[in-house]
């Protein structure tokens, strides 16, 4: 809390108090963002200046250059994902009134278009996607916004279950709320760390988000995108069991 206090003429004294909590959260956020931005990028960055170097020394075999070039491509494809994700996050958290682009959308084909981002994914780990939307549920809003929101829910299931399982997508009407359940077979999520999953690079397996090519920001974009349509995502998780995120919205 910010105090300051001053004469007004000769009998009045003019005393401002400011509450700055807000403002030192948004400072805070802000820095952290840009402390995790800065180490995201830094990653895959050093790591194509290194295999550059390396395939330099190698340009006599051509084996090695294959294998450098192919660990080259693997890591700017993952740094064209974290630079997507982030322009991603940014469109989102604009506080553009949502009216602008809003439209009639069929929940089933963003459902669709959902599942189809993930086929090929899933297909080749044997993983069933199966999907239960009704072809009258209609919500209001973005429909690029809730495809990538509902395809980084898809996406994120198949890649933390087993070979072998099944992930599903079931839409029902609750009131005056749509709710978009995606289910998986996986490995679960601890307790302790439910409410920190939607947060901007948090990670509850590290090396298992490297490994899929996580940026550790679908969650975050997901949450967004369910506030600007008046919604909200909510999260259920037994360790071993699976997990089931549910995407609420307003009819």
């Amino acid at each position: 809390v910010s105090v300051r206090v001053a004469p007004l003429g000769a009998q009045l004294v003019l005393v401002l108090v400011e509450d700055r909590t807000e403002a030192r959260r948004v400072d805070a956020v802000r820095r952290d963002f840009v402390a995790n931005v800065s180490h995201e990028l830094k990653t895959p960055v050093g790591a194509l200046s290194l295999l550059a170097e390396a395939v330099l020394s190698a340009s006599d075999d051509p084996d090695a250059v294959r294998r450098f070039a192919s660990r080259m491509q693997k890591e700017a494809h993952r740094l064209t994902n974290l630079v997507q994700d982030l322009i991603d996050l940014s469109r989102v958290q604009i506080d553009a009134p949502l009216s602008a682009s809003a439209e009639k959308v069929r929940v089933a084909e963003v459902v669709a278009d959902a599942l189809g981002r993930s086929y090929e994914a899933a297909g080749a780990r044997r993983i069933e996607l199966v999907a239960d939307a009704e072809e009258d549920v209609v919500v209001r809003g973005d429909r690029t916004q809730l495809a990538a929101a509902l395809g980084n829910l898809v996406e994120n299931a198949v890649n933390y279950s087993p070979d072998e399982t099944r992930v599903a997508v079931t839409v029902k009407r609750s009131g005056d709320r749509v709710e978009i359940a995606v289910t998986d077979q996986g490995i679960g999520i601890p307790e302790r760390d439910l409410e920190r999953i939607f947060e901007r690079f948090y990670r509850v397996d590290p090396a298992r988000s490297r490994a899929t090519g996580g940026t550790g920001l679908g969650l975050s974009i997901v949450k967004h995108i369910a506030a600007t349509h008046g919604g909200e995502v909510a999260v259920w998780s037994s360790e071993g069991s699976g997990s089931t995120f549910t995407l609420k919205l307003p009819v």
